[in-house]
């Protein structure tokens, strides 16, 4: 183990806030100690999750040997890298000669590295030339990603630095819960109120973040468009509006405005159940500050009708005249470790690096010169990750699938059937470093390198691409993933055009996405160093970065000329969208009365493949509860700490109950992160986005009864 600390980032959510790395002596052998690094997301401060993170790397149910089975109902032994290897690449290469290239695939995930992105969704396109790629990021960022792309002509989460929320006067927060998810955010919140600003949260649960907050807006889980739609009605009704703004910067507003004369207060209230006495006193909070901010989150997002949502906000935002000034403007809250890079470069089906659009013929002459192939080798876009695993093992489907970085059987939409199709798989190879959920489905386990064995980049939730920095040396036995794809692509015939240095990858990175949308062509890792991470878009060297997207320039304001370029949209101008609210896919009666929604709690992340493996995490919340209100609770007859059966169309859950006056009576919450009889997936809808092809997360009708020990579950 390496003497001298290292800094380096939390391997957890889209913070990335800095932590330093130091060996120690303790008890049985040499450990990392944690502590907070000064780095300006976090300025120090580390959660629970950040503190424990280390742990893992030593933990004893550590995978250090590829596994494989001999049989699919045999047992998993161990086996070498090249009898493993040799094993996914015949399969891949049997799957595709049999059923066609797309017939291999990959699924990959929104933790892994910049360049691991890059190089899963050049491997697929480049050694297998297959059109199956996508990524758990489709489950998480897609909404929000597709509606700034469509009104602004960029998609890069927050448009402005995480501290800027210090400055902001007003901060209306959507379906996010940072107070638990990502607790280091909250001091920039801390500071804004401390300086005397107005916090308002929208969300069916009184959170921890809502009880900091001078309002909260309480609606029916689904309802957000139309509460969105209501306050732009009432900012039209009291003359809230930016005219100039509007007039000079956007275009659309005026078929936005006659759409919203449908959502008068009375009937956004019966819609929504927020109360028309508080809409009043949000719409006059947001309007009366230059320096107002509206934040999303995947509460508002993960619907399927998530990117109208998101477009409906940003509507918002626009007739308020707030992107572009000062503190304030539309972003949403990214979510996973690297959910803003892992989709700029290449694992969406539809994409190839630099946010290029893989049906564009220039972007994929660009794209392939830099590979080093020929344009026409390039497959066309693909299908969506749900849309993907819906098809696996069926005829036109995925027979050969690889997952990296990804526990979707647990994390998926409607997971029961999700893990029935892995299991209809001709091949399935997964790479972790854990026997997690989906790891036991799988023919060959491949031992990967984790956060602080390997060095890389990653784009945290500001569009600040970071340094992530080897600390310790990987057990004997384990590989990086660039070094595995590198491997196989030579096994398949493709090797040349791979390699497995990180920063080589990260160079041919910058030359694949220089001109695109998302340009890291001026950011080098001495940069990085250098300032502590460099804001993209960088189109050179000399280029000073972006912390601030579609900032004005000094002096700017009311009477610029109308071709001023305010955006980057052909015209430069920000779209506004005609957005209207329907009712979720699923709605309650009489076999199904009540409504699920779901989400991440304090303690534990994701899939919790990690975090129900770290004591600390595991002794502040050994198991799952579903959030019941009394009155609800009542009528069901289970007290408070009973088990509670929770039952969908396609499945069940048993959970325990945790009664809460906070939450609305005709809506439960419950937690994503745990397997077995308590993957609440098991119960959510895959209704699908027809933009974003984003699933249904957030509500879902749900029947529930009281449970004893002797009922039967799933």
């Amino acid at each position: 183990m390496a003497g001298s600390p290292t800094t380096t980032h939390c391997p957890y959510c889209s913070l990335q806030c800095g932590m330093t790395l130091t060996p120690r002596e303790q008890g049985a052998g040499p450990v990392l100690e944690v502590t907070g690094a000064d780095f300006p997301t976090n300025r120090g401060g580390l959660c629970e999750k950040g503190l424990s993170s280390a742990e893992l790397l030593a933990h004893p149910d550590r995978l250090t040997t590829p596994l494989v089975r001999d049989r699919r109902d045999a047992a998993f032994r161990a086996a070498t890298w090249d009898e493993a290897l040799d094993r996914v690449a015949t399969g891949l290469r049997d799957a595709q000669e049999r059923y066609g290239p797309d017939a291999a695939g990959l699924f990959g995930g929104g933790g892994v590295t910049n360049e691991k992105a890059y190089q899963a969704g050049k491997f697929v396109r480049v050694a297998l030339r297959s059109a199956s790629i996508d990524y758990n990021g489709r489950f998480c960022m897609s909404s929000a990603a597709n509606a700034g792309m469509r009104a602004f002509g960029i998609d890069r989460g927050m448009p402005f630095p995480l501290a800027d929320i210090a400055r902001a006067d007003t901060v209306l927060l959507v379906g996010s819960n940072p107070a638990d998810v990502m607790p280091p955010a909250m001091r920039w919140f801390a500071a804004g109120r401390e300086r005397g600003a107005q916090h308002l949260v929208v969300d069916p649960r009184y959170t921890a973040t809502a009880a900091a907050a001078d309002v909260h807006l309480q609606p029916v889980p689904g309802t957000d468009l139309a509460l969105a739609n209501g306050l732009l009605h009432l900012a039209v009704k009291h003359r809230l509006v930016d005219t100039t703004y509007i007039a000079e910067r956007t275009t659309g507003w005026a078929a936005v405005k006659r759409a919203v004369r449908q959502y008068w207060p009375d009937r956004v209230e019966r819609i929504t159940g927020v109360p028309v006495a508080i809409m009043e006193r949000a719409v006059r909070l947001l309007a009366a500050s230059r320096a107002t901010m509206i934040l999303s989150g995947r509460g508002a997002e993960q619907h399927a009708k998530g990117s109208d949502t998101a477009l409906a906000w940003i509507n918002l935002a626009l007739a308020l005249g707030l992107p572009g000034r000062p503190f304030s403007g539309w972003a949403t809250m990214t979510g996973q470790g690297n959910g803003q890079g892992g989709r700029e470069h290449g694992q969406k089906a539809d994409q190839l690096p630099g946010y290029r659009s893989l049906a564009d013929p220039a972007a994929r002459a660009h794209v392939a010169g830099v590979w080093g192939v020929e344009p026409d080798e390039l497959p066309q876009p693909g299908v969506s990750a749900y849309e993907m695993l819906d098809r696996l093992g069926t005829d036109g489907g995925v027979r050969a699938l690889m997952v990296m970085a990804s526990n979707i059987a647990v994390s998926a939409p409607n997971t029961a059937h999700v893990r029935e199709r892995l299991r209809a798989l001709d091949l399935l190879v997964v790479s972790d470093l854990f026997l997690s959920e989906t790891a036991e489905l799988a023919d060959v386990v491949l031992p990967t390198t984790q956060w602080a064995e390997e060095d890389g980049t990653m784009t945290n939730v500001e569009g600040r691409v970071l340094r992530r920095r080897r600390a310790v040396d990987a057990p004997d036995g384990v590989r990086s993933d660039l070094a595995v794809l590198a491997d196989l692509a030579a096994r398949l015939g493709r090797g040349a055009h791979f390699d497995d240095d990180p920063r080589t990858v990260f160079d041919e990175l910058r030359r694949a996405g220089a001109g695109g949308t998302a340009d890291y062509a001026g950011i080098t890792w001495e940069r990085i160093e250098a300032e502590r991470g460099v804001f993209w878009p960088c189109p050179a060297e000399d280029h000073e970065g972006t912390p601030r997207l579609f900032r004005d320039e000094p002096g700017d304001g009311a009477g610029r000329s109308s071709t001023q370029r305010y955006f980057p949209t052909p015209d430069g101008r920000a779209r506004f969208h005609v957005v209207h609210h329907r009712d979720a896919a699923e709605l309650p009666d009489a076999a199904y009365p009540y409504r699920l929604t779901t989400g991440r709690t304090r303690a534990h992340y994701q899939s919790g493949a990690q975090t129900r493996r770290t004591k600390a995490l595991v002794d502040a919340e050994p198991e799952p509860a579903v959030e019941v209100h009394p009155d609800l609770a009542a009528r069901l007859g289970v007290s408070d700490g009973g088990d509670l059966l929770l039952r969908t169309r396609r499945g069940q859950a048993r959970m325990r109950a945790r009664l809460t006056s906070t939450i609305r009576p005709d809506t439960v919450f419950a937690p994503f992160h745990w397997g077995g009889e308590q993957t609440i997936n098991d119960l959510t809808n895959p209704a699908l986005d027809p933009a974003s092809r984003m699933p249904e997360f957030k509500v879902c009708a749900v029947a529930l009864e009281a449970a004893t020990k002797e009922d039967p579950t799933a």
